[in-house]
């Protein structure tokens, strides 16, 4: 996994404004979640009183909690998220406070197009993608996405579909495994570490987020004078986005988000690696210049019209939010808003 993700980085933007603590922004928050960049996301955002919002990465709630404060009396929001943990923290924490203006709903965001209406969301003001993973799942020893929290291989979102990611482990060829690292994870020992994966499990299958970071470590160390990131960060990655077909659902997600928007309405993307950030780049570029004909037909033919227009290209943490906040450091927001049909 990239720190910086993206290939922007001369046009990026940075906000340097006052960060504050969760409660200078009225905002009660869970110890140990921060949600990332959070005062820029309300600002492009801006979510109005009255309006009809969606988080779909719901994660701890804290960017929800802030958007419904921004929407008060009546403003309403959609909270999704695949983790059902997810929903049910949230759920305790503020629906006393919100009441029926915050409605949630266990789904993955692939489904949006369908969850939304369903809903009552079927024009909304504003939509949030988040795409990180939040500190709890993080913290979570029994769900193995966190390297130094251990725990059962199993980093589905959802767990009661898929396989975990411990069985791909146990399955897959040194092959396909060097080639899920390299597509999902980037990773420059892929091969390597496959090998010694395949090689391992003739003893005991690798089973726990332990025995993967220590074997990582033991075959690919990385560089000397580069061990801010554990040298197992790319594996932990790719195995997730695989397990979790993340890159298939955020591409799905973000079509669906287009048509739910109303004209006016903001789209916002948080990501946090090159892989997702090249996706809403893409996908925001393109829905910004509509037509998709090859350049040598001289007139437009499939008939597409632009549906976005770029509020921003790129917007990163600025030092204040970094020394409270060191998750932010690569996230990457991205805005767009839609255009009249």
């Amino acid at each position: 996994m990239h720190d910086e993700p993206g290939r922007d980085r001369p046009h990026h933007m940075r906000f340097q404004g006052p960060i504050g603590t969760a409660n200078e922004q009225g905002v009660e928050m869970e110890q140990g979640h921060l949600p990332v960049l959070a005062e820029e996301v309300l600002t492009l955002l801006a979510p109005a009183s009255g309006s009809l919002q969606i988080d779909a990465t719901l994660g701890g709630g804290g960017h929800t909690e802030r958007i419904l404060g921004a929407t008060n009396p009546d403003g309403r929001l959609l909270g999704l998220d695949a983790d059902g943990a997810a929903i049910a923290r949230v759920r305790e924490r503020l629906a006393a406070k919100f009441g029926d203006r915050l409605v949630l709903r266990q789904a993955n965001f692939r489904e949006l197009g369908s969850v939304a209406p369903a809903a009552g969301f079927d024009s909304v003001d504003g939509l949030l993608f988040d795409l990180g993973l939040s500190s709890f799942q993080l913290a979570d020893a029994g769900r193995g996405f966190g390297i130094r929290t251990g725990g059962p291989l199993d980093m589905r979102f959802d767990t009661s579909h898929g396989v975990p990611a411990s069985e791909l482990l146990a399955t897959l060829d040194a092959r396909e495994l060097a080639a899920l690292f390299r597509r999902y994870g980037e990773e420059p020992q892929a091969g390597r570490i496959a090998r010694a994966i395949v090689d391992a499990r003739r003893t005991a299958p690798v089973s726990t987020a332990e025995e993967l970071a220590a074997l990582v470590q033991r075959v690919a160390p990385g560089r000397p004078g580069h061990r801010r990131i554990h040298p197992a960060t790319r594996v932990f990655q790719a195995l997730r986005i695989a397990v979790n077909e993340e890159l298939d659902a955020l591409a799905a997600g973000l079509a669906a988000a287009v048509d739910l928007l109303r004209p006016g309405g903001r789209l916002v993307v948080l990501s946090y690696h090159s892989l997702e950030d090249r996706i809403v780049k893409r996908f925001m570029e393109t829905e910004r210049k509509g037509c998709i004909c090859p350049p040598a037909v001289p007139i437009c033919v499939c008939g597409r019209s632009p549906r976005l227009r770029l509020i921003t290209k790129s917007v990163t943490a600025g030092q204040a939010e970094l020394a409270v906040n060191p998750r932010a450091r690569s996230a990457r927001l991205r805005a767009a808003e839609r255009t009249a049909a």
